[in-house]
């Protein structure tokens, strides 16, 4: 008997093209989870509208109506277990998250950064990779926990920074391996062929002792 596909719900702030790789991975064969839900914190999120156009169901929980980050988590984590998710995707979700969130969905969470963790947490990562001269630059996919991008690494993917690159083309390019990237790990997951266990990634039932690499553009 077919296993049903994994249950996601992906939050979103933005543009949302991330969250298009998601979906149109979603529509091909072999793929082992669906999204059943996308939320904003941003009603203009076009993200929004990407997942209308697929009769995914949205919504909306603005930050700025809650007291404090927690009062606006409480009402996230109310959104989101409605649709009883087995994975919990963030896809250019712009808030920093409180452990009040990062423990209810600790082992089922993912996101995705720019940069070559443990390089660049946080934001300027294009730029700042520019500023230190690095010959490569890239992404890299991880469990989430309390520490800001600091959750252990399942996939990073990486590209040669060249002699005239911008933080515009850099970006661009980093971009174009995140549509590759983030599908790939999100159906990994689906699969069961990535977990958390003990503070650490797990792939096909032993520890990740270093992040699944995709070779470069």
């Amino acid at each position: 008997m077919q296993q049903s596909p994994l249950r996601v719900v992906v939050l979103i702030s933005g543009n949302g093209s991330n969250l298009q790789a998601l979906i149109d991975r979603q529509n091909q064969a072999g793929c082992a989870y669906q999204i059943v839900k996308v939320i904003s914190n941003k009603a203009d999120a076009f993200g929004l509208e990407r997942a209308k156009q697929y009769q995914i169901e949205t919504d909306t929980i603005p930050h700025q109506s809650f007291d404090g980050r927690e009062n606006f988590e409480r009402a996230l984590i109310k959104s989101i277990d409605q649709a009883q998710p087995g994975l919990v995707v963030l896809a250019g979700f712009m808030r920093i998250l409180t452990p009040l969130f990062t423990q209810h969905y600790v082992g089922r969470m993912l996101n995705i950064h720019p940069s070559l963790l443990p390089k660049y947490p946080g934001l300027q990562t294009h730029q700042r990779a520019l500023e230190a001269g690095d010959k490569q630059h890239g992404l890299s996919i991880h469990f989430v926990t309390d520490e800001l991008d600091g959750g252990p690494v399942i996939l990073q993917a990486h590209t040669d920074i060249q002699a005239n690159d911008s933080v515009e083309t850099l970006k661009a390019r980093v971009h174009q391996l995140e549509h590759q990237a983030y599908p790939l790990a999100v159906n990994l997951f689906a699969q069961g062929k990535l977990s958390y266990q003990d503070h650490q990634a797990w792939w096909s039932g032993l520890v990740l002792t270093a992040p699944l690499q995709i070779e470069a553009l």
